[in-house]
């Protein structure tokens, strides 16, 4: 029986299922306070551009809430653990499972199965859902929630280096020798990086080097004259596609397959790649934090209820899991600054709280 996963598929049933709904409980209970707060603190700069009303808000609510669900489905498993295990002490239920021969790892095991499906569904949603929202989020917030660019992909307010120049795209589409620039500004500058001329033109096109500047306009800082060309000029000849590809790239915005193909471009351009590779490392490794909570806070489960103690042991529970976030932001953050490789730092947090978890499960209960 010690070696069964599931010994009473009803009992593993009545488990899994009362877990489930607490799940979706909190995370529902998490999300709408979040959106409204959310939606007070950005309702003004949504209806502060021209034409915007309800419709603008109701959008607004569906590209946010996809993220919202993303950041703290975790959570919302961690606090359905806590309450699930608690509900479970509290009912004298876990001594009667263990009296019945069960183990720790066994009492447990309903909720591994409830957090692994979560975990997949994360992961599905995520690719699927939270990519595409914040991609589109993010171009309408360049644009001040203005129209919403029709073309995905588009990147807004684009700086680049010119050697000691500088290059302003208001929006960039497109890919490789098709990208095209609107609202193009090119920014000349001395040795001591004043400003001494700035081109102008409407839309701007790739040249192989350079940019070809269409219908642009030189203005002279010096003598605060402006002056129409008149004809087509190539400017900033140093920056090419992959440069504006390397600024472009938004990793919460691009799914795993999308990311991996940007990633392979900057590498083949010879960039630093270790930021993104560390946020592709992360894709996977975060949606599996949810199947961690089961275990960080299986320590609400045992320990006699009518010792007072199982107050201290639920906080000692979700400390672990809140240790567990705050460090796992923590590694991803000393991996984009190289202290650590893009694999450690995502994957190193989620196996040292899994070593931690079970050392804990094992010296205690088993």
């Amino acid at each position: 029986m010690q070696l069964e996963f599931f010994p009473s598929r009803t009992l593993a049933t009545y488990i899994a299922k009362m877990f489930a709904v607490r799940i979706v409980a909190v995370l529902l209970m998490l999300v709408l306070v979040l959106q409204m707060l959310d939606l007070l603190s950005e309702s003004g700069k949504v209806l502060a551009a021209p034409g915007n009303g309800q419709g603008e808000l109701l959008t607004y609510v569906s590209l946010r809430m996809p993220q919202l669900v993303s950041r703290f489905l975790p959570y919302s498993v961690l606090l359905a653990t806590i309450i699930t295990l608690m509900t479970l002490n509290q009912n004298s239920e876990v001594i009667a499972m263990k009296g019945a021969g069960l183990s720790a790892h066994q009492v447990l095991a309903p909720l591994f199965l409830v957090a692994a499906l979560t975990s997949a569904v994360t992961f599905g949603f995520n690719e699927r859902v939270v990519t595409r929202a914040t991609s589109t989020l993010k171009a309408w917030q360049n644009v001040k929630y203005g129209p919403i660019p029709l073309e995905s992909g588009t990147k807004a307010n684009v700086w680049l280096q010119d050697g000691p120049n500088i290059l302003f795209a208001r929006a960039v589409a497109g890919e490789g020798n098709a990208m095209r620039m609107d609202g193009v500004s090119w920014y000349r500058r001395d040795p001591t990086g004043m400003v001494t001329e700035i081109v102008t033109a409407p839309s701007a096109a790739f040249a192989n080097p350079g940019w070809t500047f269409r219908n642009p306009v030189l203005f002279d800082v010096q003598s605060a004259r402006k002056t129409a060309l008149g004809r087509d000029e190539v400017y900033a000849k140093s920056v090419d596609p992959v440069q504006v590809l390397i600024s472009r790239v938004d990793a919460d915005a691009e799914s795993l397959g999308q990311l991996n193909t940007s990633l392979s471009a900057i590498r083949a351009a010879g960039f630093r790649t270790t930021e993104l590779e560390g946020k592709w490392w992360h894709k996977l490794s975060g949606p599996l934090s949810a199947l961690l909570m089961p275990l960080l806070g299986a320590v609400a489960a045992f320990g006699l209820a009518r010792s007072g103690h199982l107050f201290v042991r639920a906080v000692i529970g979700m400390a672990l899991g809140f240790a567990y976030f705050v460090f796992d932001n923590a590694a991803l953050a000393m991996g984009n600054f190289g202290a650590y490789p893009p694999f450690l730092a995502a994957w190193a947090p989620f196996v040292l709280f899994f070593l931690i978890g079970e050392t804990v499960l094992i010296r205690t209960e088993e």
